[in-house]
């Protein structure tokens, strides 16, 4: 007769020891999506002053844009594949730390770019940091509580203070837009004297908005003394039982179909992201009510000056920073949207059983609205509700309840959630030996490496005659559109050979 299965263990009180692990994978989290999200807020202008590259130049604008998602993020899948592996050799803490220290680092010097060249290797260093702090994050809380709801909970709402990071750089961009004259001068320090050239915008906002990247290593410097390695990990490590984790073992007959569809759809989700969400900087331009603001006060900025050539800069300049406050506010709409999925799938998680019955929750709506919510972009046309003045909040210049602000709510309500759901799946699906290594090519080459360079297919769409839109911004949201309905519909076909756990590995 067969012994009773253990019941699972009780779920405690978090000790401070756990506190303190939670608060730095929040922070991690956070700041890994603030790292990201970054990017699409300050490419246009960083393009602008390094290489005199504006979308009016199209195919040299979509050359560098696409390179600038495109080549960090294959480097940051190898090299976070090597993270994940590391992660299972030599712990998780060890891994996380100095992961978060590479890509906060990174994105201090990053502010101080002379060159495009120059961005593009700190946005590759930034990029691979981030890569391999998602891993050891997520396999590190994994392994922190033995009772399953605990830990689903615990892995669900730390995620989700990815989309508080997302929100967060929004934040921050408006207030260095609104402030950045305010800021001292950046000047090039000596020891990135190496890269050469002189930085000629001393006040930018883009680069005050790149260095605030360095936030996360402040208090994990405090912290790290204090944080002890996996629990779990470190007992096999020591008794020598842990096994050497291997990528080859992720194609077994056993974990074949995991490792293959996990990273198919972890492509698609992120896809969706940067291929339609993430493109809203290129899009808020084409919106009518953004169109008549420029307009008027790209007038009015052009009667002060009596010089011609310094009066067309001067309105070059006020039409960019009326798009980046613009993109900055639907961004601020989108992560909230966002923070409500990943909070919606931090208390959904726990009451279904069927991991494909919880994705399609927010895979079927999405793949219906995401896709109209765009064909609204690309149309132009935008219905204000309700609008305030609430620019005594630091980084908000108004609150405008819009129909095409609820739209992008929405797309961020259905896609970001997906990041979360997977956040809880992979530490299921694989061994304690392979959990990093099989996490990270899921999320890396998958995620990272497939996924984000779906903004540069994007962009290189919106290019071709047989797109509709009469201008770039409309042609990108109907790229967006179609790229989001693909890949959704993508998603949810794969979820129907999407492998259940087995439960626990360890």
């Amino acid at each position: 007769m067969s012994e009773p299965a253990p019941s699972p263990a009780a779920p405690i009180r978090l000790t401070s020891t756990q506190w303190l692990i939670c608060v730095i994978a929040s922070i991690g989290f956070a700041f890994d999506i603030y790292e990201l999200l970054m990017l699409p807020l300050v490419i246009g202008p960083a393009l602008k002053e390094l290489g005199d590259i504006t979308p009016a130049k199209k195919e040299l604008f979509a050359f560098w844009f696409g390179l600038m998602f495109y080549v960090p993020a294959v480097c940051g899948g190898i090299f976070g594949l090597l993270g994940g592996y590391l992660t299972d050799r030599l712990g998780r803490r060890r891994v996380l730390t100095w992961s978060i220290l590479l890509y906060a680092l990174s994105a201090f010097a990053a502010g101080f770019s002379t060159n495009l060249p120059m961005l593009l290797f700190f946005r590759t260093t930034t990029f691979i940091g981030v890569c391999v702090e998602f891993v050891a994050a997520v396999a590190w809380l994994a392994e922190l509580f033995d009772n399953p709801t605990q830990r689903e909970k615990v892995l669900g709402y730390t995620q989700a203070f990815s989309s508080i990071g997302g929100l967060l750089v929004a934040v921050a961009n408006g207030l260095i837009l609104q402030y950045a004259n305010l800021l001292p001068e950046i000047g090039l320090p000596a020891f990135l004297n190496l890269f050469g050239g002189q930085i000629s915008a001393p006040h930018a906002a883009w680069r005050y908005t790149l260095m605030s990247g360095l936030i996360p290593a402040i208090p994990l410097i405090v912290i790290r003394p204090f944080l002890p390695e996996s629990p779990k990990w470190a007992q096999k490590k020591q008794a020598g039982t842990l096994r050497r984790p291997s990528i080859a073992e992720l194609f077994s007959p056993e974990l074949r179909m995991t490792t293959i569809i996990t990273t198919l759809m972890f492509a698609c989700s992120y896809g969706v992201a940067f291929g339609a969400i993430q493109q809203m900087p290129q899009i808020v331009g084409g919106i009518d009510a953004v169109k008549a603001e420029t307009a008027e006060k790209v007038k009015i900025a052009k009667e002060k000056e009596e010089d011609p050539e310094k009066a067309k800069a001067v309105a070059g300049r006020v039409a960019g920073e009326i798009r980046q406050k613009k993109a900055a506010e639907y961004t601020k709409a989108q992560e909230i949207g966002g923070l409500v999925g990943r909070f919606g799938l931090a208390a959904l998680v726990v009451y279904f059983a069927s991991r494909r019955k919880l994705l399609r929750v927010f895979l079927i709506p999405g793949m219906i609205l995401t896709p109209l919510i765009f064909i609204g972009f690309a149309r132009g046309q935008e219905i204000t509700f309700f609008s305030a003045d609430i620019s005594w909040i630091p980084g908000f210049h108004g609150f405008h309840l819009s129909l095409l602000g609820i739209g992008i709510f929405i797309a961020g309500l259905f896609t970001v959630a997906q990041f979360s759901f997977w956040g809880n799946y992979l530490p299921h699906a694989y061994p304690m030996h392979l959990r990093g290594t099989g996490e990270s090519f899921a999320a890396n080459i998958g995620g990272r490496m497939i996924g984000t360079p779906f903004a540069a297919v994007t962009q290189y769409l919106a290019l071709q005659g047989f797109v509709p839109g009469a201008s770039p911004e409309a042609k990108t949201a109907y790229v967006a559109a179609g790229v989001a309905a693909v890949l959704f519909l993508t998603n949810l076909i794969l979820s129907c050979f999407l492998p259940e756990p087995k439960g626990e590995q360890d």
